[in-house]
């Protein structure tokens, strides 16, 4: 394909089957603005009423990938809206300082410069949703990103785990922000999912958002550690009720991470609790998702499920360190109609 193929693509997607005409959920317009999430009081006896049918849900989820495709031009559209909604990550044992200062521009400048040309997406800025770090490595990613206007999102809370003492829990939240992190990537203590103890639940991630102050908070469900659908669907709902801005699926560090079934359980509670309450909750899968097609298998849930509204980097994002690689490749081949070696779109 020439390059003049290629010029004035735009940040939005064109649905090219006839199934997408099926419209479900809230329908805001594209453009609409929102209050942040307050939270509720706890409401014991809408959480219990929630249940799952897992084989339902897996019917359903097993349709996203064949329901809807895009091609050419406008699959190349989509794959760059995507790589606006990456939070670009690190959470390795030997990040270091100059590990994340690569990745910083990498997330201020994902896309090759040749590339950007034969694209024609010059006049774009397209640029990752966030950077995200330990909290040592804050003030670096802060520094590096100045001016940028990307946010660093700091995992806290004991991450992975989340057994440290709440004390200590709260005390990390309160030190990422200072630090200078816009977004704070919450872990829940998964043993009070399982025991059922809502109330524990909600308290601790009501404790963690007030710590958050003006930070927008991820709560990290750690989906394959809840045993049942049901019980990813109760932990979702307290979440939000104690004022999540985001619910997010896994830490990445779990045996399993973001499925789509998990996916379609989680967005539906964020349409529930939106069409209860007004206010709207983002979605972030999070491990595992590391091919352009794959990305595209959530934009097609998150625009059947909620709409276009929730496709944009203030409601949705990817947690993934090895997408924007094979994102990159897919692009480079629409525009040049070959594929490259990875080591053309280097991370770092």
């Amino acid at each position: 394909m020439t390059p003049s193929n290629t010029r004035g693509l735009k940040l939005a997607g064109k649905d090219t089957s006839a199934a997408g005409a099926a419209k479900t959920g809230p329908r805001p317009m594209p453009g609409a603005t929102f209050a942040r999430n307050p939270g509720t009081a706890l409401d014991l006896d809408r959480v219990l009423a929630v249940r799952v049918n897992r084989s339902a849900v897996e019917r359903r989820a097993a349709t996203i990938p064949t329901r809807r495709t895009v091609k050419k031009q406008w699959q190349a559209a989509w794959l760059l809206r995507a790589v606006t909604l990456i939070d670009l990550t690190t959470l390795s044992g030997d990040d270091t300082p100059g590990n994340v200062r690569r990745l910083c521009a990498k997330a201020m400048h994902p896309l090759r410069d040749d590339l950007e040309h034969l694209l024609g997406v010059e006049s774009l800025g397209v640029k990752c949703g966030a950077v995200c770090v330990y909290h040592t490595l804050v003030p670096t990613a802060v520094e590096t990103l100045e001016g940028s206007g990307i946010p660093v999102a700091a995992v806290s809370t004991g991450f992975p785990a989340g057994l440290s003492p709440l004390s200590t829990r709260i005390t990390e939240v309160k030190e990422s922000v200072a630090a200078g992190a816009g977004e704070i990537d919450i872990v829940i203590t998964r043993g009070h999912v399982l025991t059922g103890n809502w109330d524990a639940l909600y308290d601790e991630v009501r404790a963690f958002r007030e710590a958050c102050g003006d930070a927008h908070m991820k709560a990290i469900l750690g989906t394959g550690d809840l045993a049942t659908l049901t019980n990813v669907a109760r932990a979702s709902m307290v979440a939000m009720m104690a004022g999540a801005d985001f619910i997010k699926t896994s830490t990445g560090k779990e045996g399993v991470n973001a499925t789509l079934p998990v996916s379609l359980v989680m967005v539906r509670m964020i349409r529930e609790y939106f069409e209860q309450t007004g206010y709207p909750v983002g979605y972030k899968p999070a491990g595992g998702i590391r091919s352009a097609k794959n990305a595209l298998e959530y934009l097609y849930l998150m625009k059947e499920e909620l709409g276009e509204r929730w496709a944009r980097p203030d409601l949705f994002r990817f947690g993934a360190s090895g997408l924007l690689t094979d994102i990159e490749r897919q692009v480079e081949y629409f525009a040049t109609g070959r594929y490259a070696a990875a080591y053309r779109q280097p991370m770092v």
